[in-house]
């Protein structure tokens, strides 16, 4: 007789350690530039096709392509309960989604706390698509799992990790000034009338392809998509046609910097690692998941892991939560609605102390700075540095610094009190890990924490 040999789980994780914390500190960190690359294949994405100033100022000044093909675990459901389950799931309304259309997706935790977001693809009868990070597919494949839904779920992971060695569907992007004009030479017409979030259908090179009215850096773009093995042709004729118009390929060195132009945070702390109401999914989930091995890292630490958290609003999002249905989180959001909550806000760090930060590189006099690496200084799966007042009081956290050669800064959003949320507030960024990086030893350099300037530039509104 064998007896079946239980799987680890994240909740095993948490009850072994005294700090979960401190276990993802601990995980191992580097350049997510670096990693970031490592997962493309370069035979396709490059990490610079001419370099990333040049890329990044494409989407600016005439037309760039991205090559989304690799990156992103796509979650496919189908079943009659398709869009009760989603509905169930989001705290989005759905009352207006329909076939072809597209929607950002916001799930929470019964806390009312952002477990993952995404983008939902509508293009068939009972069939839904959620293209987003691991966490929130997780969190959806265990509530399918535990459910009684009239669904079937079918899951296509990132390329990097994925056994077929394909996806299902190649995914592109084309933004910027002369994305349209380059669309309409492709499709020998004018584009169908379209808002955001519409899906239409274009001809390009003699292949039905879909069109999703979307932007990745804040500019006007196109996601375009098709059979997987069509895109190769797709790329082709875009590469072609796109001499005339400026096109650059983007390499997923500046790819990853879209966000901050955007003024998206495209890596919330999943709310998954404390509170009763997700512990099921603690239990189910395996200690081998993305969400167990990645790592968390900056200057602001706490031992609890809730203050890691985000809500709805904290990031913008509080005009995506409608309470005309049922869903997960819906009665904290609730209680919440009312309360005062802290803004999204976009930060440039004050040009003369980034300068006296790379000097400290070079200098030869004591511990320098923590290192950045151009164009995006992410070391950290979730990076949280501590934004403090005059006073020295933490009264936010940055997430996501990234050099923009379009506003010729260094920029990070950030997620701060309101009362320090107005555009020309100056706060000071603690740039470097707590104990000069011993929490994160051996994957940073020993370094000292290094305070810099930030000012408000953008509050983004919900």
């Amino acid at each position: 007789m064998t007896t079946a040999v239980k799987t680890a789980s994240l909740q095993d994780v948490i009850e072994a350690h005294p700090s979960i914390v401190d276990v993802l500190y601990a995980n191992p960190k580097g350049s997510v530039v670096r990693d970031a690359v490592l997962r493309q294949p370069t035979q396709f994405v490059a990490p610079e096709f001419t370099n990333w100033r040049d890329e990044q100022r494409a989407w600016r000044e005439a037309v760039a392509l991205y090559d989304q093909s690799y990156h992103m675990t796509t979650t496919t459901v189908r079943g009659k309960d398709a869009l009760a389950f989603f509905t169930a799931m989001g705290v989005n309304g759905f009352s207006t989604f329909k076939q072809d259309k597209a929607r950002h997706f916001v799930c929470c935790s019964p806390s009312g706390h952002v477990i993952g977001d995404g983008i939902l693809y509508w293009t068939n009868p009972e069939e839904i698509a959620l293209v987003g990070r691991a966490a929130g597919h997780n969190w959806l494949e265990y509530q399918a799992a535990t459910g009684s839904w009239d669904i079937e779920m079918e899951r296509d992971e990132i390329f990097s990790k994925n056994p077929a060695g394909r996806r299902e569907v190649y995914r592109y992007q084309v933004e910027g000034p002369h994305a349209a004009p380059l669309l309409e030479a492709l499709n020998g017409a004018a584009l169908p009338e379209s808002r955001t979030f519409d899906i239409i259908t274009l001809t390009i090179a003699g292949r039905r392809v879909f069109a999703l009215r979307h932007t990745m850096a804040g500019g006007p773009g196109y996601e375009l998509w098709g059979p997987w093995d069509e895109g190769p042709e797709i790329k082709a004729a875009l590469l072609a046609a796109g001499e005339e118009f400026g096109l650059r390929q983007v390499g997923s060195m500046a790819y990853f910097t879209t966000a901050v132009e955007l003024g998206w945070i495209p890596r919330p702390m999943p709310a998954i690692f404390s509170g009763e109401g997700t512990r099921g999914f603690r239990e189910w989930l395996p200690a081998t998941a993305e969400e167990v091995g990645w790592s968390l890292g900056g200057s602001f630490y706490s031992p609890n892991i809730d203050d890691y958290y985000f809500t709805p609003a904290d990031i913008g999002y509080a005009h995506l939560v409608k309470f005309n249905h049922d869903f997960i989180g819906r009665e904290a959001l609730e209680r919440s609605v009312h309360e005062p909550h802290r803004s999204k806000v976009t930060l440039a760090w004050s040009p003369d102390d980034l300068g006296r930060l790379f000097a400290s590189y070079a200098s030869g006099e004591g511990l320098p700075g923590k290192y950045i690496d151009l164009p995006r200084a992410t070391y950290a799966t979730w990076q949280y540095d501590a934004l403090k007042d005059a006073d020295g009081h933490t009264v936010g956290v940055s997430t996501y610094p990234c050099m923009s050669w379009n506003e010729r800064a260094m920029l990070t959003l950030g997620v701060v009190d309101p009362a320090h949320a107005r555009v020309g507030t100056e706060l000071t960024l603690v740039w470097g890990e707590p104990e000069g990086g011993a929490l994160s030893a051996p994957w940073l350099e020993p370094h000292r924490q290094v305070e810099i300037r930030a000012t408000v530039t953008t509050v983004h509104e919900d």
